[in-house]
Order: C-alpha cells, then sequence, then structure tokens
C-alpha cells in the first residue's frame, strides 16, 4: 500500500522551501567581494548537478570525483569561506540547486579535495529506522566527521566511501 502522506509531505516541503525574490537579494548581500559572487556562481552550478552526477555508477562517480589534493592545504579561513558560500547556494539558486546533506557533501567534497584538503565523502544509511530508509552523507578528515554538527557515524551505517586519492 502506498502512504499517501509522503506525497503530500513532499509538495508542502517544496512549497515551504522556495525562496522569495527578496530573499535571494538579502543572500547576495552576505557577499563581501565579486570574487566571492564568482565562487558562489562556480559552487552553485556545480551543486545543481549533483543529482545527475548521482546517477552514474559509484566507481564511476569516484573516479570523477577524486583526485589528490594540491600540495598546499587551504586556510581555515577559506574553508569556512567555501562552506558558507555552499549553505548559501540553495537559498541564491533554488530551485536548481537542491537542500541536503546530498548536494552539500558533494559540492563541498569536490571544492575542498581542489582547495588542499584530504577529504574523504562518506555514504550511510540508519538501520534502526523503520518506515523508510533514512541515509546521510558526509565528510571525514584524517578519520573523523569534518563539518558536521554531530558524529553521523553512532546512527548511520558507511557503506561507501570516496576515499582518499593515492598521489
Amino acid at each position: 500500500m502506498v502512504d499517501s502522506t509522503r506525497f503530500v509531505d513532499r509538495a508542502t516541503r517544496a512549497a515551504r522551501s522556495w525562496n522569495p525574490p527578496s530573499s535571494r537579494l538579502r543572500a547576495l548581500g552576505e557577499l563581501s567581494s565579486a570574487r566571492e559572487g564568482l565562487l558562489l556562481a562556480q559552487l552553485g552550478a556545480f551543486a545543481a548537478t549533483v543529482p545527475l552526477l548521482m546517477r552514474l555508477p559509484l566507481p564511476r562517480l569516484a573516479a570523477l570525483l577524486t583526485r589528490p589534493p594540491r600540495h598546499a592545504p587551504a586556510s581555515p579561513g577559506e574553508v569556512e569561506r567555501l562552506e558558507r558560500l555552499i549553505a548559501l547556494a540553495p537559498r541564491v539558486a533554488q530551485p536548481l540547486v537542491r537542500t541536503g546533506c546530498l548536494t552539500r557533501g558533494v559540492t563541498l567534497y569536490w571544492f575542498l579535495r581542489r582547495a588542499g584538503l584530504d577529504v574523504e565523502l562518506h555514504f550511510g544509511l540508519d538501520p534502526g529506522h523503520d518506515a523508510a530508509t533514512d541515509g546521510h552523507c558526509w565528510l571525514s578528515l584524517d578519520g573523523e566527521p569534518f563539518l558536521e554538527q554531530r558524529d553521523p557515524r553512532p546512527r548511520f551505517v558507511e557503506l561507501y566511501r570516496l576515499s582518499r586519492a593515492v598521489p
């Protein structure tokens, strides 16, 4: 039997998540420079492709996304800027840029690796979730969750990982 509340919930979430133009303009006002605007455009363009990228077989996705980071790691300020702009992208470019851990995780993975951080991207499922499968993806750095509010490992069982590339 199909649970019709799932369809209503999805439609309700979509209606609530629409940002009016005034909200988008306020979000653009958070940019500190034209260079940040250009970076936001790059982040948004990449983030918009995440749903298409996730249709690829995982080994192909790994081959496309994983490459050795550059030699000099990004500064903490650069990491903070990337995280802030990736959080801003859905507010500015919705509905092209989706919200959620998948878009955030894949986009951060791509840009942080290019910024010199040797991060890994994990995909996991919550085995205790009864009604529907609940999944999450998260980054780790040096084996520890990175840029996460809470450690996802106690709740989610890792199923796949985009690991560090061997230089």
